[in-house]
């Protein structure tokens, strides 16, 4: 009996010291976090573990591939405003110029897809700014979305995770809002109000969440005024018994995302030292005198005749291509760019959603979510590119998430089936070769014979819709994915199989493509694997591998009739992927390295019917954020990447007037094109796309006071490198590398705080070239030193 007194003395000890030991663990990691909170003034790390990548909550300093959190703060902090700031602490986003409406990203130097919460939005390469103001945060994925989000190409994706009433997975306890207006340079105004409060119906606790925003404002550049509103709601309930919901949705109105290619006449002397060759062609006359050219008056009717406009091809001696008034040169302002009066932008967005879910207890749930996106769109660009667009997508998505332990192997998984449809009509009018860049003076201003005639103008001899695309898709799929432990490694393996249906007809009055309804469909299987290694230090090397698929789109979300006709419209992309994930220093410094090679796919070309253009990819990215101390905090991003085009390259382009060897004033009164532009020198196989920076490198820094009785202060100060691009043209116009630095402050009282955000703060000169079939004949000239200073309050 004393033997085993002893024995249950001893193993009462062994507990209690266990106890002890994990209750001090526990209470050390307590402290870290609450010392990594205090830290984290700038908003740099996150809070709770993202879906994003896998669709399995998970952290992303585990997550085995390269992924980057920005929050609302870090938005604050670092004053970024659109989607094309956050090259600021993400790398490898920087972003071909669409025209100088950021409405989506490139990432690894092909162009991204935009996520609402985890749902695909309708497409957006130019038409609106994406409004980011009302995010809590913005996930950026380099790679394919999770088999859990559908089927994507490996280029990456943007989430925008609206704010709401539950933050960091906790409900609100109290009312709490927050209203600030924002003044500038260049007439900038911009209001903001946001407003949360708990609500208790019955036995359902929850809270509501509303955030709204107005900007009526100029613009750096001249004739372009931004003017947008957005307003967003979203409600979460737990309604007991296991049962949740959420919903919620954002509208948006733009009046004032013009679009302009910025410069045209594009030399090298007009890059480095803004001398712009000015001159008009008179040949052509506004014969009605309605301000504007049509079809009739450019000396060819288009849809009667097989041949082209005479200033079409590649005469060296032309009454139709030569500049004979005003010729000469000028020095170029950089806030002149490519604008008229006439041309004009209106959007409107509406987005819902809608969530169920139920837990089932042993970490197990079921989830019912419905999402809803429209777009609608008129634009006109006075050069002849006026656009309209109607597009609605939907998706209904079920999951069933459960956990398995087999012994030493542990595992969450996701299964479920998701529903997802499109409804959509493209109009657009650039066919007929009516579009001459280079013609306008922009030194002089618009005239009625550079300005092209509209079809809103609904004039039955005037320009009529050329495209006029009606498109439908479907696509049904089952998904799993699950992420297992087994020991120090971690698997996470997905996978979806998906079932396609497209149908699409162009009834344009000169479409180039395939008249009458065309119609397909195809079962495609898609997966992705990843393998992570847990190391003592705080190092987790991994390597990944995914074969994605993804509709072949035009702007507004629709499939080309031509792609359904040839079997183009459904393509493949893979990444290979490996790195590593650093977190050191107790938590404070977390940071990644990865290389990755990836092979995937974009439509290219206007005028003629849209290709499928093969692109591939490699480069390295370095991501580090390290709270130094709890007043100072460092970001570093910066990647090297080299993306080429597969060739050859069939599509159509426009090409400057010296790569057909004639000089300006001989030439910019016309265009020059090529209908295959591998038939160009030196591009008949693959070539460099070098649009896109080699690397961008950014380093930021922020430091915050000690709170005082009276308040606190703070500061940013950072700086982004990006190296040369260039047109794709063989021997083309190159645009210098350029370093930019941006600076903020702030001082709080109370629930007062005034910031002043100054970008570009040495006024350093810069370009960024055109994206898409205009990338020879265009490129915006980056924005001048801006301030703006804001007034918040918080209750």
């Amino acid at each position: 009996m004393p033997s085993k007194i002893a024995l249950l003395s001893a193993s009462l000890l062994s507990l209690s010291i266990a106890t002890a030991a994990r209750a001090e663990d526990q209470v050390a990691d307590q402290v870290d976090a609450v010392v990594i909170v205090a830290r984290d003034k700038a908003g740099l790390l996150e809070r709770q573990p993202s879906q994003t990548v896998f669709g399995i909550a998970k952290p992303l300093i585990e997550t085995p591939r390269s992924a980057s959190l920005v929050s609302d703060v870090t938005l604050e902090r670092y004053g970024v405003l659109t989607l094309d700031g956050v090259t600021k602490v993400s790398p490898g986003t920087n972003t071909a110029s669409f025209y100088g409406v950021p409405g989506s990203l490139n990432i690894r130097g092909t162009l991204a897809e935009n996520y609402f919460r985890g749902f695909k939005r309708v497409e957006n390469r130019g038409t609106y700014s994406t409004p980011i103001g009302g995010a809590s945060r913005i996930e950026i994925l380099r790679g394919p979305p999770t088999p859990v989000y559908g089927a994507g190409k490996v280029g990456g994706l943007v989430n925008f995770i609206p704010k709401s009433a539950r933050d960091e997975g906790r409900l609100l306890a109290e009312p709490e809002g927050e209203v600030s207006a924002t003044f500038g340079d260049y007439n900038k105004k911009l209001v903001t109000g946001q407003f949360g409060a708990p609500v208790t119906l019955g036995q359902a606790r929850g809270g509501v969440f509303v955030y709204g925003e107005a900007e009526d404002s100029h613009s750096y550049y001249k004739g372009v005024y931004p003017r947008h509103q957005t307003l967003e709601l979203s409600s979460d309930f737990d309604l007991g018994g296991g049962w949740s919901t959420a919903f919620g949705g954002m509208v948006y109105h733009s009046d004032g995302d013009v679009q302009t290619p910025g410069w045209n006449r594009l030399t090298q002397d007009l890059i480095d030292h803004g001398v712009y060759i000015t001159g008009r062609d008179t040949s052509l006359i506004d014969a009605d005198h309605n301000g504007r050219l049509s079809p009739g008056e450019i000396g060819k009717y288009p849809y009667a005749s097989a041949l082209y406009l005479p200033y079409y091809g590649f005469p060296t001696t032309d009454a139709a291509h030569t500049l004979d008034t005003g010729v000469g040169t000028t020095r170029l302002d950089r806030r002149t760019v490519y604008i008229s009066p006439a041309d004009f932008s209106r959007t409107n967005t509406q987005t819902l959603y809608f969530d169920l879910a139920k837990d089932l207890g042993g970490d197990r749930s079921i989830k019912l979510q419905l999402f809803h996106d429209r777009l609608q769109n008129r634009r006109f660009v006075s050069y002849g590119y006026p656009a309209t667009t109607d597009a609605k997508v939907s998706e209904a998505r079920v999951t069933y998430a459960f956990p398995t332990d087999l012994g030493g192997v542990r595992a969450k998984t996701l299964v479920g089936g998701s529903h997802r449809w499109f409804e959509g009509r493209r109009r657009e009018s650039f066919n007929s070769g009516l579009i001459a860049l280079d013609r306008r003076d922009i030194s002089f201003g618009p005239t009625p014979t550079d300005t092209i005639d509209s079809p809103f103008d609904n004039d039955p001899g005037g320009l009529q819709w050329e495209n006029d695309n009606r498109s439908r898709w479907k696509q049904t799929g089952v998904f799993v994915t699950s992420d297992i432990d087994v020991g120090r490694l971690n698997l996470v393996l997905g996978g979806r199989w998906d079932r396609y249906s497209v149908e699409s007809q162009d009834t344009g009055i000169l479409s180039y493509v395939p008249s009458g309804l065309k119609k397909d469909h195809r079962d495609k299987a898609t997966y992705s694997a990843s393998a992570t290694y847990r190391l003592p230090i705080g190092l987790l090397p991994y390597v990944s591998y995914a074969k994605a698929a993804a509709l072949e789109i035009s702007q507004a979300g629709d499939v080309a009739p031509n792609l359904i006709a040839d079997d183009s419209w459904l393509s493949s992309s893979d990444l290979t992927e490996a790195g590593v994930k650093v977190q050191l220093l107790r938590g404070t410094l977390i940071g990644s390295l990865a290389a990755y090679r990836q092979n995937r796919t974009q439509v290219t070309g206007a005028i003629s019917p849209p290709t499928v253009q093969g692109t591939r990819a490699k480069g390295v990215e370095v991501e580090v954020r390290w709270l130094a101390s709890e007043r100072l905090s460092f970001t570093f991003a910066g990647n090297s990447q080299r993306t080429e085009v597969k060739g050859p390259d069939t599509s159509f382009q426009y090409i400057p007037a010296y790569t057909a060897g004639v000089p300006g004033p001989q030439a910019y009164g016309g265009s020059y094109v090529v209908w295959s532009f591998a038939s160009l020198p030196g591009r008949s196989g693959d070539y460099l796309y070098t649009l896109i920076p080699k690397s961008v490198v950014s380093l930021y820094g922020t430091y915050t006071s000690k709170a005082r009785d009276w308040g606190q202060v703070g500061a940013t100060l950072g700086v982004s490198h990006t190296s040369r691009t260039a047109g794709t043209v063989q021997n083309a116009v190159h645009y210098p590398a350029y370093s930019l630095v941006n600076a903020s402050a702030y001082v709080t009282h109370g629930s007062y705080t005034v910031s002043i955000n100054i970008d570009n703060l040495f006024d350093k000169v810069y370009f960024t070239p055109d994206a898409d079939t205009y990338a020879n004949l265009g490129a915006l000239p980056g924005k001048g030193r801006e301030w703006r200073a804001t007034l918040k309050r918080t209750f």
